[in-house]
């Protein structure tokens, strides 16, 4: 049986006990002049008119204030109750007094909650997600921003680690200087050095100039390192030297350079289980492994979803919203690919839909998380020719998405033959070129 709770205001709970506390002086007071003047002089009337006034003047002079303080805030209380974003309490619910301690402790909390996310939104506009875990990542940065302490940042691929990393480069002291990024994935293992510290002219085959290298480029910024588990064990060692001494040399070259450099990394590998097996250089480990975020896939902060959505969905041209069905979908599904998979079906969906986004326009792998609905397929009552249509549409724009938007490369992954594709794209009145435009983005 839930116990209930009974609500004093502080206008009466506080003044009673600054009384009380005048009254137990009073007592006191009486009993110590009553042992030293003896027992024939009996002030007992005057003591007592004396405690009733000192509790009344007591309780007055609290209250008032009780009231110049606490009155600014439930005005205050009252004031933020009525706005849109606050939680309103149940209509059978009974209405609480704004003075109510608990009442404030409530709307406070709130209240600090909003504006975290008001500072959030302005702090890392790029960045979209309201959950606690994502809040707590955006403390970790705002700590380690302005330092110049080496970060690492880990997570699934798609969590989007490079937009941290720009996040801690836009709170840091270095803003104004510049942020090279390089993916370590992209680049060759053969030019890897190359890129990183640059060449002399002649140094090998091709190298028709002096090149700098993003080390150098980066000097006095910040330099990011994506993927940086894939790189080569021989480019980890000079990349270590980087690390510890500030130092370096051209590919071919003899001089050494010196650079002042804040290093953030990121990887989507098991760093720890990398080293335990040789894969990768536990001495430089150790040395990235200063201040580390990790970032949650996105099936562990579900709560992000519907912002994420909004927000994609305000990017695309057309005015369009997702049903109710098809959130469910979406919420549910695993999301292997994270964000990125995420932004990716929903460019899709909104290019396939009019209007509103179902269930049927979203890949098969998520349509088949929602049971009961033929696949996730809402049948809205169209024909079996239009809705044959409707999947072969989609087909189409993944595969032209999957290409870049190369009609050619687009027709190899169909199967077809270009001409083929050609007519289904006009007959489907696809937008080739804004989906061209996504992938250069």
């Amino acid at each position: 049986m839930k116990r209930g709770k009974i609500s004093i205001s502080p206008y009466l709970l506080i003044p009673a006990i600054f009384s009380g506390i005048s009254l137990i002086a009073v007592i006191v007071t009486y009993h110590v002049m009553f042992s030293y003047s003896g027992p024939k002089a009996d002030p007992g009337v005057a003591i007592l008119w004396l405690g009733l006034a000192s509790v009344f003047f007591s309780f007055v002079c609290s209250y008032l204030i009780l009231r110049f303080i606490l009155s600014p805030i439930a005005r205050f209380v009252k004031t933020a109750e009525k706005l849109p974003v606050m939680i309103q309490p149940s209509s059978g619910s009974a209405a609480t007094p704004p003075e109510n301690i608990e009442h404030i402790h409530s709307v406070l909390d709130q209240v600090t909650t909003i504006l975290n996310k008001v500072e959030v939104r302005e702090l890392f506009p790029e960045i979209i997600g309201q959950s606690r875990a994502m809040r707590a990542i955006f403390g970790q940065i705002m700590k380690v921003a302005p330092t110049d302490s080496t970060v690492i940042i880990s997570g699934e691929s798609g969590t989007g680690k490079e937009l941290i990393a720009a996040g801690i480069y836009e709170q840091s002291l270095r803003k104004e200087k510049p942020f090279i990024k390089l993916n370590c994935v992209a680049i060759p293992e053969g030019l890897l050095e190359s890129e990183l510290f640059g060449h002399e002219k002649g140094s090998f085959t091709g190298a028709a100039a002096q090149k700098k290298g993003k080390f150098e480029l980066a000097d006095g910024g910040t330099i990011f390192l994506d993927e940086i588990g894939d790189m080569p064990l021989a480019t980890q060692a000079k990349l270590l030297r980087v690390l510890q001494e500030k130092e370096f040399e051209r590919v071919g070259g003899t001089r050494q350079i010196r650079v002042d450099v804040r290093f953030i990394a990121a990887t989507n590998k098991n760093l720890t289980a990398m080293v335990k097996n040789g894969a990768f250089r536990e001495d430089l480990f150790y040395r990235l492994n200063v201040f580390s975020i990790h970032l949650p896939p996105l099936r562990e902060r579900r709560e992000d979803i519907p912002f994420l959505i909004e927000h994609f969905l305000q990017q695309s041209k057309k005015a369009i919203e997702v049903s109710p069905e098809a959130m469910q979908v979406l919420l549910k599904f695993e999301w292997p690919g994270n964000v990125r998979e995420l932004r990716n079906v929903i460019e899709r969906a909104s290019v396939i839909a009019e209007g509103t986004i179902e269930p049927a326009h979203l890949p098969s792998n998520l349509a088949g998380e929602f049971p009961g609905s033929s696949a996730g397929r809402k049948d809205n009552g169209s024909s079996l020719d239009d809705r044959l249509s409707e999947i072969e549409k989609g087909i189409i724009i993944e595969a032209i998405s999957r290409a870049g938007g190369i009609q050619t490369r687009a027709a190899q992954i169909l199967g077809i033959n270009q001409r083929s594709l050609w007519h289904r794209v006009k007959k489907y009145n696809i937008d080739v070129s804004s989906l061209k435009k996504r992938h250069e983005a």
